[in-house]
This record gives C-alpha cells, sequence and structure tokens, in this order.
C-alpha cells in the first residue's frame, strides 16, 4: 500500500509531498506523472514515479494499486476535466484503492458558477463508483491575488467585478497541509471538508492592505463585468477562460467563496495562513 498523488508534480502536488515527507517515508509514496523527467527530482528522493496520462486511459492500468490510499488533484485544463477525471476514478476502481482523496471546489453542489462545474460532475462520479472517498473542497487561493502584484502596483489598482464580495482564502500550502492529513490520518473516508480561510476578505480590503504593505497607493476598482472581461482580453487573458474568471467574481459578489466553516484550520492543527502575510512575502 502507497500513499499516492496524481498530478504530483504542480504547484499544489509539490507542497504536499513536501508535508508527506515529514511524516511518511519516500518508499510509502508514489506520484503518477505524465512526464517521468519532470519527477526526476522525486525519483531522487527514493519516492515510486508511476507515469501515466489523464487523456490516455490505457495508460491508467496499473497506475494504483489495491490498498492505496490516493489523492487525485484535479485537472488543470478547464473543458477537459471530465473525461480525464473518470479515467482515473475507472482505474482507481479497478484497482480497488482504499480511498480516493479529491480537491474539488468550495461549496460542492451548491457552487453555482462555470468553474465549479466539473468539479460538481466528478463528485457524482466518485459517489457512483463506490469507493472510499474523501471530498476536500478548497476555496480560493491567497496566490490566485498576489501573483498579480507587479500587475496592481504597475497600475495602482486590483479590478475586478466582484462588488462588495467577501473572500476566505488561504494559503496553497495550508491545502497542501489538509490534503497530506486526509490521506495519512485515520477518520476521514466518506467525509466532506468546505476548505477556506479563517477570515473573509473584501478587495477593497486587500487593495488597501498591498498599499500599506508596499508604501504605494493602491485602490479597488470596481467594474461591471462587461468591463472586466475587456481589461482582462485586453491583457492577453483568452476569452473563454476571461470569461470563467468574470464568472467567478460574479459568485464572490453573490458570496460564494466567503464561508469560513473552520475545517481546514481543524485539518491542519493551526490558524490558516493570514492574506496580509501572503502579501508580505510576495512583495519580499
Amino acid at each position: 500500500m502507497s500513499i499516492v498523488v496524481t498530478g504530483a508534480t504542480g504547484a499544489l502536488g509539490r507542497l504536499v509531498l513536501e508535508e508527506l515527507l515529514a511524516t511518511v517515508p519516500a518508499e510509502g509514496i508514489a506520484v503518477v506523472v505524465r512526464n517521468k523527467e519532470k519527477a526526476a527530482d522525486l525519483a531522487e528522493r527514493g519516492i515510486e514515479v508511476r507515469v501515466a496520462d489523464y487523456d490516455d486511459p490505457a495508460s491508467l492500468d496499473g497506475a494504483f494499486r489495491a490498498g492505496d490510499r490516493v489523492l487525485m488533484i484535479s485537472g488543470s485544463e478547464v473543458g477537459r476535466r471530465v473525461p480525464q477525471h473518470t479515467a482515473v476514478i475507472g482505474a482507481a476502481k479497478a484497482a480497488g484503492v482504499a480511498q480516493l482523496a479529491y480537491t474539488g471546489i468550495l461549496g460542492g453542489p451548491e457552487a453555482d458558477f462555470d468553474l465549479a462545474a466539473e468539479h460538481r460532475i466528478t463528485e457524482r462520479l466518485i459517489l457512483g463508483s463506490g469507493l472510499p472517498y474523501t471530498f476536500l473542497r478548497n476555496g480560493w487561493y491567497h496566490e490566485n491575488y498576489t501573483a498579480q502584484l507587479g500587475n496592481v502596483l504597475e497600475h495602482g489598482a486590483v479590478v475586478a467585478s466582484a462588488g462588495e464580495g467577501r473572500i476566505a482564502s488561504a494559503a496553497r500550502a495550508d491545502y497542501a497541509a489538509a490534503a497530506a492529513v486526509a490521506v495519512t490520518g485515520e477518520g476521514h473516508l466518506n467525509r466532506t471538508y468546505e476548505l477556506s480561510g479563517d477570515t473573509a476578505w473584501s478587495l477593497a480590503e486587500y487593495a488597501a492592505e498591498v498599499a500599506a504593505r508596499s508604501g504605494r497607493e493602491v485602490v479597488y476598482a470596481a467594474v461591471p463585468a462587461e468591463e472586466h472581461l475587456k481589461v482582462l482580453t485586453g491583457a492577453g487573458v483568452p476569452e473563454g477562460f476571461a470569461a470563467i474568471l468574470v464568472d467567478v467574481d460574479a459568485a464572490i459578489g453573490r458570496g460564494r467563496l466567503a464561508g469560513t466553516s473552520g475545517d481546514l484550520a481543524r485539518l491542519i492543527g493551526r490558524p490558516t495562513t493570514p492574506v496580509a502575510d501572503a502579501i508580505a512575502a510576495s512583495l519580499a
């Protein structure tokens, strides 16, 4: 039996592996990756590398073993995730894994925005498989915003169409720690966790914090959805993905990413990382 992480060379996957290696011997961990070369450093650390492609169901034969605890990190290719996840679920069921944990999105079936649709379908597929599951419904990452700080400082504005909606984000590392707990600890089978930061904040508050930390003038420029779409496409974001981002902002305005259940802090045994700390680290 191994703890198996799919999508392990991505940003979240690598953080999960670091968390796992703190408590689990490397020989007890396996990764499923598309590109063996990208996982060469993991192999050097003693982690078993299993090569398979979400888009090639046949390649997933043998990716899992009976009794494995599997963390399926959601695919990153919006629009292709349902067939990709279907292939992984089928392979996991055929192998007889002991647990299939999945990184979905905050709210699950109540998440009524476009980006959540594939996550809702995936959860239904997992339930239909009969596999022991753990749903890790991740909220927004601080990094979704701090990665854009260069543009924010250049223009002196956080441009969005979320109105006065609030966001209970947490650091990607917080979510990684929770995932590691879910696949190593006991009592997590057939459980659903709504994972989010301890405190919800508004984009106006975020802009004010960036201004305070940077010493620069930064404001929240709340714009209509149509204008937001034009701003994003004008900055080079593909129109389809830009529309998804604008739709997410509308969901934020409806409060869909503001939930603070406390599940994340309870799983990791500490408070979640404040957004102010993430801003400071990014600016540094």
